[in-house]
């Protein structure tokens, strides 16, 4: 069977018709070639190619179709490039020979090529390069598929857009297309997002323009649609009535490692808040869309953030490590967040009064990312339960993905006490033997496929930038200081203040344990 007809087969089962099915048409007619640009860079060697590896091994990218091109300044080789991959595709201490032959086959995908971002020779050269890719499988004009991943600064992506665009674009009349995947930062603020935006809008479509943000290929954020719309007792809860307040929450137990003078131009709430935190937000309180298309969800998440109030000064705490500016590669005078505390209310009917307590800090006491939903007390508690705390719904990120339900049940014993316990559903114990994917390798497939569900669209980009740009002006200009924290801490005792003003119930003498196998 010809791998054309194998394709027509596998795509004319009905399991495909489903948006809930398992799809593996990946590949419809002609070649796809992934050139990633950054190749030699930290994010394409720890991320990206490991990402590609993955999909690899699970036959989603096949060998008889898929080609790989690294691009970047670098003076190496295609051979160099490969041996600098080896150790981030599979440890050498936890390869099985199995493994190892995996490897050595996916890097034979790989080849390099060197040049500037602003280069005609270099991405002349890259065309060559993939046109003989696709003229040696025999691809038919116009029908091959070009995927650039730029693992790149935002200051290069008009420069390195306008050369594919001249350059490198593939001719879509038979059914081929050109897509191009740009990383986070997208901007530092609203102006400069969208003079981006217009740069890159001006080169390519917006079906074309795969803007990442890694955790929306997270399991568990992925999980939200369905928990939210699949699960009846949700619905009537998921209210202003009976929901007090919510925190989003991300922690590291580390600071800047090395990468202070790259972090100190954009700080805790560029790098994680306005775009990973704030997407999660948007899955918390959006409506149920008209249907699970891609666009349908995004109208979806575009109205949340245009319902977002401004964010008020006296809801907002900052923080800054103390130890950062000891980094040399950070000024002295630097008024940089490493952690932020700020409050957000969204203006309409369901969601009115509620408090999202976005929260977000580096070499604090723990390491962890989870959405924690808190209840209103019960009325009328006969049980006195309030001293144990209150009913939380916790969807927990990473590490340890788990999603359970603290709620208050009786004290096992001769005794009427009420105490706070869980119904939990830990992902390592429920499901064993499968391995949750990487959030990049979920979304570059997703980008393959050509849904932009899990991708940000520009009206969305603006309407985030629009919530935070005036507390980052005011940061900036240092209207707006920073307390110092020790590192390992909970950060600024006054976040926890915050938290308290804002009605944030704090459960004591309860700790919740992942169960053991």
């Amino acid at each position: 069977m010809g791998t054309n007809e194998w394709h027509v087969e596998r795509r004319s089962t009905s399991d495909t018709d489903s948006p809930l099915a398992p799809r593996r048409d990946v590949l419809e007619t002609g070649t796809l070639s992934i050139v990633v640009l950054g190749a030699s860079g930290d994010l394409a060697k720890k991320k990206t190619f490991p990402a590609l590896f993955h999909l690899y091994k699970q036959d989603l990218l096949p060998s008889d179709e898929v080609h790989i091109f690294g691009y970047a300044r670098s003076k190496i080789s295609t051979d160099e490039l490969r041996n600098k991959l080896q150790s981030y595709l599979i440890p050498k201490k936890d390869a099985s020979p199995k493994d190892l032959h995996d490897v050595s086959d996916f890097l034979q995908l790989v080849k390099y090529i060197s040049g500037g971002y602003d280069s005609e020779e270099g991405f002349r050269l890259l065309d060559i390069e993939i046109s003989e890719h696709e003229y040696l499988k025999n691809s038919k004009e116009g029908s091959s598929r070009r995927l650039f991943y730029l693992a790149l600064p935002p200051s290069v992506y008009p420069s390195v857009c306008k050369m594919i665009k001249t350059y490198c674009m593939n001719k879509s009349d038979l059914g081929g297309w050109t897509r191009v995947v740009v990383e986070k930062p997208f901007g530092r603020d609203l102006e400069s997002a969208e003079e981006l935006s217009n740069q890159i809008g001006e080169l390519f479509e917006e079906p074309q323009i795969y803007r990442i943000d890694h955790y929306l290929g997270k399991e568990l954020v992925q999980n939200m649609l369905v928990l939210r719309f699949a699960n009846r007792f949700f619905l009537p809860l998921w209210n202003r009535d009976n929901i007090d307040n919510v925190q989003i929450v991300f922690r590291e137990d580390f600071g800047t490692e090395g990468r202070g003078g790259y972090f100190d131009q954009y700080g805790i709430i560029r790098d994680i808040i306005q775009n990973h935190l704030l997407q999660v937000l948007c899955l918390i309180t959006m409506e149920k869309p008209v249907s699970l298309k891609p666009e349908h969800i995004r109208d979806e998440k575009v109205k949340v953030l245009q319902s977002v109030l401004p964010i008020r000064d006296d809801e907002v705490v900052l923080g800054q490590y103390e130890g950062y500016k000891d980094d040399p590669t950070v000024p002295d005078e630097s008024n940089t967040p490493t952690f932020a505390t700020a409050i957000l209310r969204i203006h309409n009917e369901r969601w009115e009064g509620v408090p999202f307590i976005m929260k977000a800090g580096k070499a604090l006491n723990s390491r962890k990312a989870e959405i924690r939903v808190q209840f209103k007390d019960v009325p009328g508690d006969i049980f006195r339960s309030k001293t144990q705390g209150r009913n939380e719904f916790v969807i927990r990120l990473q590490p340890s993905e788990a999603i359970y339900m603290k709620f208050t049940v009786k004290q096992p014993g001769l005794e009427m006490s009420a105490v706070q316990s869980e119904l939990d559903l830990s992902y390592g114990q429920r499901y064993q033997g499968i391995t949750i994917p990487e959030a990049y390798e979920r979304l570059i497939l997703d980008t393959i496929r050509g849904d932009q569900q899990h991708f940000v669209r520009r009206d969305e980009l603006k309407a985030s930038w629009e919530i935070f740009t005036p507390l980052l002006h005011k940061i900036d200009r240092g209207e707006l200081k920073p307390i110092p924290y020790k590192p390992g801490s909970r950060g600024p005792a006054e976040a926890d203040e915050l938290l308290e003003k804002a009605g944030y119930v704090q459960t004591h003498g309860y700790i919740w344990i992942p169960p053991t196998l």
